[in-house]
């Protein structure tokens, strides 16, 4: 039976793949910090623990995994990335673990990993017309991300791609825009737009008001979790190394994605603008590359996406009240 570990596995889209990878009939060992928050593992063994220790991950990697996936790191939305407050953090930690599972994987020949690193290591000078961003694979140089986030996984993709030409090592990289679905972060700060802003639409009354950062008119692609998930597996499996991004190339403006929802929930509520956080004017993925060399690219619509990850907020937010009225 082929075998997987997946890093990140108590995570929104950790805990997906490893469903994907039980269903495409692997062993599998996921690790985390912590278990899944929204959901219980399917795999089967998960080993609850930090891999920012090195001893740990030695631990886990006991073995030659046939695929052994690393999406463990530190991070969350907007309100997370770009205050500043969490840089230190950010860097260190997600840093540590990449050293770590790197090294671990090396010292155990594993014969192939995948790195999800982010389209937020994309130049801001790219990104500042929202109506025209350039997000193409090879606009990545001169560097200049718009956060410490994107520095960190900028130096990560450098070090696996290092790591592969020294150590011998296949690797696999993409950069991910802006994945969502359910089973993912919704509250608490670390959510991104469109778990925030369907739990704000599902918390409104009819006619009612929720706040928005910025003016809305800032642009933005969103992947449903389903159809990132197959873009990772389709990738690891394929002959190409990457980097590639992994996202949807339906662009939306944020006041556009508040009126989808309001749409789904078949509510009216008024925006307020407020200053926040926002990061770059504009992203949007260029999926020119994927569909080239994987004869592949994502296809769902937003709107499908939201519907279901709307429903599924709501019933959290609904289980949430009855608990507490008890």
């Amino acid at each position: 039976m082929r075998t997987a570990l997946v890093c990140g596995a108590g995570g929104f889209i950790g805990g997906h793949l490893v469903k994907r990878l039980k269903a495409d009939g692997f062993w599998v060992r996921g690790v985390d910090i912590k278990a899944h928050e929204f959901a219980a593992t399917e795999a089967d063994d998960f080993v609850v623990g930090d891999l920012r220790d090195p001893v740990l991950c030695r631990e886990v990697v006991d073995r030659r995994f046939d695929e052994i996936y690393q999406l463990a790191a530190d991070m969350g939305g907007a309100g997370f990335v770009f205050t500043g407050e969490n840089d230190a953090d950010i860097m260190h930690n997600s840093g540590l673990i990449n050293l770590n599972v790197l090294d671990a994987a090396c010292r155990r020949l594993a014969p192939r990993i995948f790195y999800s690193s982010s389209a937020c290591m994309y130049p801001a000078y790219n990104q500042m017309d929202p109506d025209n961003p350039n997000c193409e694979e090879s606009s990545a140089y001169p560097a200049a991300p718009d956060s410490e986030y994107g520095w960190e996984k900028l130096f990560s993709e450098r070090l696996y791609l290092a790591f592969s030409r020294c150590r011998g090592i296949d690797v696999r990289v993409a950069r991910f825009h802006n994945i969502f679905g359910p089973e993912g972060t919704w509250t608490g700060g670390r959510e991104k737009a469109p778990a925030a802003l369907c739990r704000k639409i599902a918390e409104a009354k009819d006619g009612g008001v929720i706040d928005i950062w910025g003016d809305g008119t800032q642009t933005r692609s969103f992947h449903y979790v389903s159809e990132c998930v197959e873009g990772v597996v389709r990738l690891m499996r394929s002959n190409f190394q990457g980097p590639v991004n992994i996202g949807s190339d339906e662009m939306v403006t944020i006041n556009q994605l508040a009126e989808m929802i309001m749409a789904i929930a078949g509510k009216s509520v008024k925006l307020n603008h407020i200053p926040g956080p926002l990061g770059v004017r504009g992203r949007n993925s260029d999926n020119r590359l994927i569909a080239e060399k994987l004869d592949w690219k994502p296809s769902q619509p937003l709107s499908a996406g939201l519907a279901t990850t709307y429903e599924w907020i709501a019933r959290q937010i609904r289980s949430n009240s009855k608990a507490k009225v008890r």
